[in-house]
């Protein structure tokens, strides 16, 4: 993605270079004056993800740039040496990102945080739960300046409707005076829901109630706006949430998550598998388990090297991945793989997990071009507890290594 930066200063622009460079989804693209900018945004054809300019140009000293970089419809940011409060307004009013003053080295590090939280803001849905289409519009602006994909809701009601279709909405920013669900009671029938555990919630209200804020955030909400609201305050408490977030996620992953394969480590699937297994058992479905060791993988090891194996295990656990994308899946340890699988009945099972091994024989991995077979075992029959039906499937898939290997045993 091309990054235009517009600076007279050589001694900044090659800061900026550098910094951008850092990231290797950026290209930037440099310019000097109005010209270059203008030129280069011919030249690209103003494929441009985002542009960094200052507003005091030698061929444009009045911010011109802006208004070139706003009219292609290129999130703009501004890092410019005078700070200029009515000015500022008047440029978050036209719909730049933001306005920063190079009044320390943050000045830049900020700016490629606005920069890099514009990138990761394109794959975040946010819903907006308001009654009023005035402020619901304002709001989905302000959303979009920072590239966010908007989903709007008229009333409570209506957004709970859509939380319980899409799952994919990482936020929700809900009104607290709405018709049929009001926003308060909205965030207290999200938060007994343990799937919106993870949802990120901001109140907003234009009453002027001093407890409400407390009454929201009590009830399960991340914060409150009260209205209304500067750009840049709902800019920062946006962002600042869904980093937070990010980071406990960041922080769950490294106790649950594999750092090799990005699975499911042993740890989560004892715990979460243990509850996913006893709800299958409460509700009467069926939930098989499948244990698989890739055949002779230390061969891989002594042949090409660990970072060969690696790769291969990358690439093997990604596979698993793309053919359950809906089950739980674990390193169980080494090369050792546990599936969670559910389906109608073990007929199904057995065939879906067959399809894989079928499919492993005419694969190949990693840059080595690397051939595996795979030895599995599957527990369908419903245990007292998910150990019990681990032990059976582990048992299952011994008997498939000492009988040939790339096989699934079934049954004893």
């Amino acid at each position: 993605m091309k990054v235009l930066l517009v600076e007279d200063s050589p001694v900044v622009l090659k800061v900026l270079r550098y910094l951008v460079s850092q990231n290797d989804l950026f290209i930037p693209i440099l310019a000097t004056c109005y010209e270059e900018a203008k030129a280069s945004l011919i030249e690209y054809k103003d494929d441009f993800f985002a542009a960094i300019v200052d507003l005091n140009l030698p061929d444009a000293e009045n911010g011109e740039i802006v208004d070139l970089i706003l009219d292609r419809k290129i999130p703009c940011i501004v890092l410019t040496g005078n700070f200029d409060d009515e000015l500022r307004l008047k440029l978050l009013n036209k719909g730049v990102v933001d306005y920063i003053t190079k009044d320390s080295r943050y000045s830049f590090n900020h700016a490629m945080k606005v920069l890099d939280r514009l990138e990761k803001n394109k794959n975040i849905k946010v819903l907006v739960a308001e009654d009023s289409s005035t402020s619901r519009l304002f709001i989905k602006i302000l959303l979009q300046q920072y590239q966010f994909q908007v989903v709007e809701a008229e009333n409570g009601q209506e957004a709970l409707a859509i939380l319980e279709k899409d799952h994919t909405i990482k936020m929700l920013i809900t009104d607290y005076n709405m018709p049929l669900v009001n926003g308060y009671d909205l965030v207290r029938m999200l938060r007994h829901n343990e799937r919106f555990k993870c949802l990120v919630i901001i109140g907003l209200s234009a009453e002027g109630d001093s407890s409400l804020s407390a009454k929201f955030i009590k009830s399960g909400a991340n914060d409150f706006l009260k209205k209304p609201f500067y750009h840049e305050e709902f800019h920062c408490r946006v962002n600042h949430n869904l980093e937070a977030q990010e980071m406990l996620q960041t922080i769950r992953d490294l106790a649950n998550v594999d750092p090799l394969t990005k699975l499911f480590n042993r740890r989560y699937l004892f715990a979460e598998g243990e509850s996913a297994y006893q709800k299958a058992i409460a509700s009467g479905r069926l939930l098989s388990v499948i244990m698989l060791d890739i055949d002779y993988f230390k061969k891989v090891n002594d042949t090409y090297g660990h970072i060969v194996g690696d790769s291969l295990l990358e690439s093997f656990s990604a596979y698993l991945k793309s053919a359950f994308p809906n089950e739980m899946i674990s390193r169980f340890g080494g090369e050792e793989f546990c599936i969670l699988l559910s389906t109608e009945n073990e007929e199904s099972a057995v065939s879906k997990v067959s399809k894989l091994f079928e499919s492993l024989r005419v694969m190949q991995f990693t840059e080595c071009d690397i051939s595996i077979t795979c030895s599995g075992g599957i527990a369908c029959d419903m245990q007292t507890t998910l150990s019990q039906a681990i032990e059976i499937a582990d048992e299952r898939l011994y008997m498939a290594k000492n009988t040939g290997r790339d096989k699934l045993v079934s049954s004893d």
